[in-house]
């Protein structure tokens, strides 16, 4: 008889996610899975304060008729799927029984099972499922975005009432806006002139700019292209396509595995030219080097991109213990707070934003490792805006605690939640912008 251990003390790993079995969609197999899995999470509940779904799960169960499990009734378990935003704060930091441990707790995955399943019989919302198409949508915004700007205001009383109750996007809920031109568009008009005299001259990069940086925010990739080029990395900016994170949330499988091909074949194409690859926001990069492989493990350019893939702060960082950050760079007044994004956490490579930023001269850096509680679509929809919000403001108010002027996150859902709650009612505001922005600014670029 082996003897079980507590907790592991062995860094985590992951399992493959094997979609593809038709056991994956086992009803009585989910069920069981589910049972197992929360009867070890019952046991333990050191994650209650980490979103909704476990205080969802341990409320079924003590309210249940002999405090039980097993009195549950499998049919109340979507109450603790849909408050799941797979930020995968469980596994990364709270769980003591993730892979290798013999329980093989994975919550999340779990999770994206269940989703799956709900998906095959037609339960998902269909509105998440139609905001998932990033790049369709932002075609069809492209063509006037000005007026879907004016449209999707939350100012705007005319329109987003209505939107709430066709659509259930909360009104509340502040939009990502479009931009007139992407930030491809943008920086083919901009002159890129590379810093020869730089300690990392000879350093070549190719940007992957996401999705939202492309679309929503290009100025977090000219800030990333200045930094880049004053340190002597040549840049390359591309865009083949969206990460397909929304399409995840969402249990879309063969859509991310479509994605997942789509993009590795136009970066391993530059790869083999002696390009690393940068992406610009934290869940790009968790997808790139790590979900893509657990989804589509047999594809050889999905394991060569992940290994060469790098975030931007990580990139950065590296190039710091390397060969050294160029001159120049000044004090940021006022002070800096650094909320380390749960997809940044979940990469399990240490908080290299901070790492990044601790290169500024004579300024303040504090850090917040909390999540945001916005997740995707699930810090816009109505039924789950509240929850969100609730998570929010616990982080806000850390952040407001450290009283600096300056907040930045690698996440920009995360970013411009926090900003909405951070400068409601507030006597000073406080600044939002992406790690790489703050660098730039420190550069006078």
């Amino acid at each position: 008889m082996t003897e079980k251990k507590e907790g592991s003390l062995l860094a985590p790993t992951r399992d493959i996610v094997d979609w593809k079995n038709p056991e994956y969609l086992n009803e009585e197999a989910i069920d069981a899975e589910m049972r197992r899995q929360f009867e070890v999470c019952h046991s333990c509940r050191r994650c209650f304060n980490l979103c909704e779904s476990f205080p969802t799960l341990f409320d079924l169960i003590d309210e249940s008729k002999d405090e039980t499990l097993e009195s549950v009734d499998s049919r109340d378990f979507p109450k603790v799927v849909d408050k799941c935003t797979l930020c995968d704060m469980c596994f990364m930091t709270k769980c003591p029984y993730v892979p290798p441990h013999e329980f093989n707790i994975d919550f999340p995955h779990l999770m994206l099972r269940y989703r799956t399943l709900q998906k095959s019989k037609g339960q998902l919302n269909k509105v998440p499922l139609e905001l998932a198409k990033i790049d369709r949508n932002a075609r069809i915004v492209g063509i006037v975005p000005s007026l879907a700007n004016w449209g999707s205001n939350k100012k705007n009383k005319f329109t987003r009432k209505p939107l709430q109750t066709l659509t259930g996007i909360d009104q509340s809920a502040e939009l990502p806006s479009f931009e007139k031109k992407t930030y491809i568009q943008k920086s083919k008009e901009t002159l890129k002139v590379i810093n020869k005299d730089a300690p990392a001259f000879g350093r070549r990069v190719a940007i992957y700019s996401t999705c939202y940086v492309n679309y929503n925010n290009s100025s977090v990739g000219i800030a990333a292209e200045k930094v880049l080029l004053h340190n002597g990395v040549e840049v390359k900016p591309v865009y083949p396509g969206c990460c397909g994170m929304p399409y995840l949330e969402q249990s879309q499988h063969e859509k991310v595995i479509k994605q997942s091909e789509l993009v590795s074949n136009e970066l391993c194409k530059l790869i083999d030219k002696g390009y690393d690859i940068v992406t610009l926001t934290a869940s790009c990069g968790l997808m790139l080097k790590f979900e893509w492989p657990l989804l589509n493990p047999e594809n050889e350019r999905i394991k060569k991109l992940s290994k060469h893939t790098y975030d931007i702060d990580q990139y950065i960082a590296d190039i710091s213990k390397k060969e050294g950050l160029t001159f120049g760079l000044n004090q940021i007044n006022g002070g800096i707070t650094v909320h380390n994004a749960c997809h940044a956490r979940a990469q399990n490579m240490g908080n290299k934003a901070l790492e990044m930023l601790k290169n500024l001269p004579d300024t303040k850096v504090d850090v917040v490792e909390r999540c945001a509680g916005h997740g995707g679509t699930f810090g816009v929809m109505k039924e789950t805006r509240k929850a969100a919000v609730k998570y929010g403001k616990t982080t806000a108010r850390q952040i407001k605690n450290k009283k600096t002027k300056y907040v930045v996150s690698d996440c920009p859902l995360a970013s411009k939640h926090l900003d909405g709650i951070l400068n409601e009612n507030a006597e000073e505001e406080t600044v939002s912008m992406h790690p790489i922005e703050i660098l730039s600014k420190s550069y006078n670029l």
